[in-house]
């Protein structure tokens, strides 16, 4: 049964992409101006949004850490008719880290990035689509499979994209009786320049275009969330039903050698 009214045609549809100066917001962009919709882009680094191809309708600089940044475009996109129908909230940051190691500005700086800037972006387009309302929204959550559960070098990371989980979950319970759908797209490994940090081998890695063509595959579908790829995503899954016991006694496996 679909959770959400499924998004097939996006021929006309205004869609902001918050975060499309690469990987999966840059794809996503794209795909959709392909697909005849009004796209949208902002991101910090406003210079790489001008290299987007084919160029989307409107290029706004945001930073998503400065509340009044975010309130700035929306006005922009409300001065020129362009409130979005849907919002595709992708922008964050990864700095990889265990406990033993925490570097507190990294730890704080993902957590504005990744989960409290959610809360502002969220609350002042709500505020902004009440002011001008209309039969249906989408908002979509790009979170990350690292969230699930506790994993190795992803104390700051995974804890936030879990509150981020946490959130999705929550505006699409409070938010559908407005009419306003909620998703939230779960990537696995997606090369870009995020996941560059890493040093281990990552399982079932995807292209950015490959994990844009996945995420509006679910939407035409009317999932509320969506994950990929499933071999690996499945795995993970099943992980989150063991018990701490055994959890933890596979997890120790992977924890690299500190002796």
């Amino acid at each position: 049964m679909s959770l959400n009214p499924k998004i097939k045609d996006w021929s006309g549809l205004k869609v902001w992409v918050v975060g499309a100066s690469s990987g999966i917001g840059r794809a996503l962009a794209e795909s959709l101006t392909r697909r005849g919709a009004r796209v949208i882009v902002s991101a910090r680094r406003a210079q790489t949004l001008a290299e987007i191809a084919p160029p989307p309708e409107i290029v706004l600089a945001c930073d998503i850490q400065d509340d009044a940044s975010i309130a700035a475009v929306i006005a922009q996109m409300r001065s020129r008719d362009m409130l979005p129908d849907v919002v595709f909230w992708v922008a964050g940051v990864y700095h990889p880290m265990a406990c033993d190691a925490l570097e507190l500005d990294g730890v704080r700086e993902t957590f504005q990035i990744n989960t409290l800037a959610a809360y502002s972006g969220l609350q002042q387009m709500l505020q902004a689509w009440a002011s001008a309302p209309q039969a249906a929204r989408h908002w979509s959550w790009v979170s990350s499979v690292a969230g699930y559960r506790g994993l190795p070098q992803a104390a700051a990371y995974g804890a936030s994209k879990a509150a981020l989980t946490y959130l999705a979950e929550v505006s699409h319970l409070e938010l559908k009786p407005r009419g306003i759908a909620v998703s939230v797209i779960q990537p696995g490994f997606v090369e870009t320049r995020l996941t560059a940090k890493n040093n281990f081998q990552m399982p079932a890695i995807l292209t950015p275009e490959q994990a844009a063509k996945a995420s509006l595959d679910g939407l035409a579908k009317g999932d509320f969330e969506i994950h990929y790829p499933k071999r690996f995503t499945l795995w993970l899954k099943c992980l989150r039903l063991l018990p701490y016991s055994l959890y933890f006694r596979l997890m120790k496996k992977a924890l690299p050698d500190r002796s």
